[in-house]
């Protein structure tokens, strides 16, 4: 059985990622076939509830207020807008429905307010609802908890060393704090990367390492490809070979092996072969409908024509989670 470790060095990782492909991806498939069920793949939505204007400068961001892209800026959605939007993304078959808002942190204000309300709204839905919503107090994260949040997304995005490069507008640990905010609260942790940003295969090696040795490893990491758009600072970075996303996926399921390994940005510019690659390599997870946030994404046609061919299953909501039971939140 693949040991379930938190004290991996990076030479260890490095030697993991750097292996020969194909013998990596069989250990990879090895480790994912033990912890689960291999024909499972979570369907997920992603869903831009606050889109554009923001104060950060990620590099890769088309929502920096700073950076002159296509994205149309819009203020909160209405709550009834939303939970139209995630009972049709359960009735496509998803099982997770994450929201996501263009802020650096969460304020305490009518805007967070609104917020708790969708979270209750799609929790009673009885879909695993997510939030990705910028840095996060510990008070601001409980409150979310009790409202019937399952899971926060905050990507590490890079690894430390690589971090000023891509952001200046807050730092490595500011990320740290906010995941660690997070499970105080006993909310699930959702935290991976996007490659293809100019760093090099030793800064993914310190992504990976950076949370398969945080204090409990995350339960979902996504793992993401840019895409590049025009009027960021990274619109001219080369695309990213499916080789690189094999070797990340497959060496984050051999580091973390319970965790859900998400197949996210990026899949657009993948064919099913490809795909189903990385799925051999141990992620269980993707975004399904035809954008994620801002950028494109395959159409779930597509995603059901690939799923019939490769036999796969949609994952249930809160798979295998005996404490974790969904409940109605009362409001």
């Amino acid at each position: 059985m693949t040991e379930v470790r938190n004290n991996w060095t990076r030479e260890e990782i490095s030697e993991i990622y750097n292996s020969p492909v194909l013998d990596l991806i069989y250990r990879a498939a090895t480790a994912h076939r033990e912890h689960h069920n291999a024909s499972e793949v979570q369907v997920c939505t992603l869903l831009s509830v606050k889109t554009g204007g923001c104060p950060e400068d990620c590099g890769y961001c088309p929502q920096a207020a700073r950076y002159h892209t296509d994205v149309k800026v819009h203020k909160l959605l209405a709550t009834e807008e939303v939970l139209q939007k995630a009972q049709e993304a359960k009735d496509a078959g998803s099982t997770r429905f994450c929201m996501g808002a263009a802020w650096r942190e969460v304020r305490d204000n009518r805007d967070f307010d609104r917020v708790l309300d969708m979270v209750k709204g799609v929790n009673n839905l009885g879909l695993e609802v997510c939030c990705t919503l910028g840095m996060l107090t510990e008070e601001q994260a409980q409150k979310l908890k009790d409202a019937g949040l399952y899971a926060y997304n905050h990507n590490l995005d890079t690894s430390e060393e690589h971090y000023k490069e891509i952001i200046s507008t807050r730092t490595y640990d500011d990320r740290l704090d906010t995941l660690e905010n997070v499970r105080k609260a006993k909310i699930s942790v959702c935290s991976g990367g996007i490659i293809g940003m100019g760093e090099s295969d030793s800064d993914r090696i310190g992504m990976l390492h950076t949370l398969a040795t945080l204090p409990e490893h995350p339960e979902s990491v996504p793992v993401n490809a840019l895409v590049p758009v025009e009027g960021t600072p990274m619109a001219e970075q080369p695309r990213v070979s499916i080789w690189e996303m094999v070797r990340m996926i497959a060496t984050a399921r051999i580091i973390m092996p319970k965790a859900m390994v998400r197949l996210s940005a990026g899949r657009v510019r993948m064919n099913m072969e490809e795909q189903a690659l990385c799925f051999m390599a141990g992620a269980n997870s993707i975004f399904a409908g035809d954008k994620l946030l801002t950028t494109p994404n395959p159409d779930v046609v597509q995603d059901e024509e690939m799923f019939q061919t490769l036999n796969l299953i949609p994952r249930k909501a809160f798979k295998g989670e005996a404490s974790v039971k969904f409940e109605q939140i009362p409001g």
